[in-house]
């Protein structure tokens, strides 16, 4: 088991506790995480805490895939990834209707494809084999749509590979349970109880895992509950 500290999201005025975060980075504490609503962002104070930290992760609970196209999302966990020496853990959610179309201003439809969509697309650009093409039914890259320029190119970051990000994903219901044991590297769970873990998750983890490409087992995939402590 590893250890780590949620810092959640700011109302108001930012403040960041800095004094816990130092003493967790010197402890070994595993990684601190960061959140975001429609107010502070998640990676702004990570980067923060990155220059001030030396061995702690780096994690978003999450970042939220609706208000970013996935090449956005590639270029800032890129860009964090190396200026911390590798420490960066992507963690991705839906959101919901709520914020992505009151806040973002986007089509909540089809929240499974996109995820699905989203991470591949992510994937593609962090082992920067290949310059970036996609044709799905959420994204279009490059884009040809009825508006379009026709100007659009396929192109390829122009950072160094970052195929080591670990990608998480936050998860409730039982098809997207499923989807993050198959295409994500790690679980960002709520409302997680361990003792009933076997009863009310397993067997969505388990079918998950027998989908993944390549072969895939549970010791594969890390679960990280975020746990109200009083």
């Amino acid at each position: 088991m590893r250890l780590g500290i949620m810092i959640g999201y700011a109302a108001g005025k930012i403040s960041l506790p800095m004094d816990l975060i130092k003493t967790a980075d010197e402890l070994g504490v595993y990684a601190v995480w960061a959140s975001e609503a429609y107010g502070s962002d998640a990676i702004t104070p990570l980067a923060w805490i990155g220059a001030q930290t030396r061995n702690i992760k780096l994690g978003t609970a999450i970042m939220q895939m609706p208000g970013r196209t996935p090449a956005n999302t590639s270029m800032t966990a890129m860009t964090l990834h190396q200026l911390s020496g590798g420490r960066f853990l992507l963690g991705l959610g839906l959101s919901g209707p709520q914020v992505v179309e009151g806040w973002h201003g986007v089509s909540y439809r089809k929240p499974l494809t996109r995820t699905r969509e989203y991470i591949q697309i992510l994937r593609k650009i962090f082992v920067r084999e290949e310059r970036l093409v996609h044709e799905g039914q959420i994204y279009q890259i490059p884009y040809q749509g009825p508006d379009s320029t026709g100007l659009g190119k396929p192109l390829k970051s122009t950072l160094d590979p970052a195929p080591d990000i670990p990608i998480y994903l936050a998860a409730i219901g039982p098809k997207n349970v499923q989807l993050a044991a198959e295409i994500a590297d790690g679980w960002l769970p709520i409302f997680f109880s361990p003792e009933k873990y076997k009863e009310i998750y397993k067997n969505d983890v388990d079918l998950g895992l027998s989908r993944a490409a390549g072969g895939k087992n549970r010791d594969d995939f890390d679960i990280a509950p975020l746990v109200p402590i009083v």
